[in-house]
């Protein structure tokens, strides 16, 4: 992150962007903030232009807050949506699971961290840049790497199908940590002593099934019925021992810490106004996008301070005296239309 070296005479700071984030519910604009703040449009434009803001500043906020051994790491990606914005080097057509169709937009693939206390925060971020040439898997053992070499030991890494390629899932048993990962149907697998088929065809338990992933090596298959069918998931630990073991309440468990990573990105859109941008550079867009990411951080510090009940608690109350001056000052006004009512009897 960038550091000064003398005192700043900048007027739109990274802590009063992120608050505007957090204190605006409809519009994350510059303009808006302008109006609220009583600075300028353009200083606003220059803070967002001027900083050079990277996924991995991301894990410098929350290191000493944070345990850093026995969570769980968890990547998935998302779209931003933006049908109204030209399309650029981060702004292109992407497949939305929340849509099921291809949307414009910006697909930000993220690391969240919920540690062995149940604080949940990012650690890590990318936004899909074609010019770069990546895929989403590169970004994600780039991510990975990164946050290992910052002192991040998870019990797992936890992902869906897309994440679960042979080598993902050999480059996290290599560095022995366990994982827990969507499986597509098609996958190859065999118990021992039978010749590999796919998994779509094998009777897999409640219990779950140790089987060789092929390529992989051995694992515990579960699969979970949804509305449309089985899903299957194949878990490891590096201990043989644990992995034989694993029971369907402990793979629960770690399933159901995953799903942090698909609220905490239900939360910066709807309450961190990640999509609700109208600047146009690549710079000043990513920069936005760290600042949004930034206040999910510290709802979720304010959550575990107990300043806060949940996520959604400080745009829900941060009107509440104002609404309720604006409804007794109207009714207390004399000779207001209010003020005619009082007449009405109810027949």
């Amino acid at each position: 992150m960038r550091e000064l070296t003398k005192p700043s005479s900048e007027k739109c700071t990274l802590a009063m962007y992120i608050n505007f984030l957090l204190g605006e519910p409809r519009r994350g604009t510059c303009n808006r903030m302008s109006e609220i703040m009583g600075i300028s449009h353009d200083s606003i434009n220059r803070f967002l232009q001027r900083e050079e803001y990277e996924g991995k500043d991301i894990i410098e906020l929350v290191k000493g807050k944070i345990e850093l051994e026995g969570g769980t790491l968890s990547v998935d990606d998302t779209v931003l949506e933006k049908p109204y914005s030209e399309e650029t080097e981060i702004i292109g057509y992407y497949w939305s699971g929340k849509q099921k169709e291809i949307v414009k937009g910006i697909n930000q693939i993220t690391l969240v961290y919920t540690d062995i206390k149940g604080t949940t925060v990012a650690v890590n971020y990318r936004i899909y840049n074609k010019t770069e040439g990546k895929t989403k898997n590169d970004y994600f053992i780039e991510m990975l790497e990164e946050v290992l070499a910052e002192g991040i030991k998870p019990s797992y890494v936890t992902g869906d199908s897309w994440y679960a390629s042979q080598e993902n899932l050999k480059t996290i048993r290599d560095a022995g940590i366990g994982f827990l990962f969507g499986l597509e149907r098609n996958r190859l697998c065999c118990e021992e002593g039978e010749k590999y088929k796919q998994i779509q065809r094998t009777e897999v338990p409640e219990t779950g099934l140790l089987v060789e992933l092929k390529g992989v090596g051995e694992v515990k298959v579960f699969r979970m019925e949804f509305k449309n069918g089985f899903r299957h998931y194949v878990q490891y630990t590096p201990d043989l021992k644990s992995l034989v073991n694993l029971t369907y309440s402990e793979f629960k468990e770690v399933h159901n810490q995953h799903w942090q990573i698909e609220q905490f990105h239900r939360v910066t859109k709807q309450v961190c106004n990640i999509e609700k941008f109208q600047v146009r550079t690549t710079r000043a867009i990513e920069n936005h996008i760290f600042c949004a990411i930034c206040s999910f951080i510290k709802l979720e510090f304010m959550r575990v301070d107990n300043i806060i009940a949940n996520w959604y608690q400080v745009q829900r109350n941060l009107f509440n005296q104002v609404i309720h001056a604006f409804i007794q000052a109207s009714i207390n006004t004399e000779g207001s239309f209010e003020s005619q009512l009082r007449s009405l009897v109810n027949a």
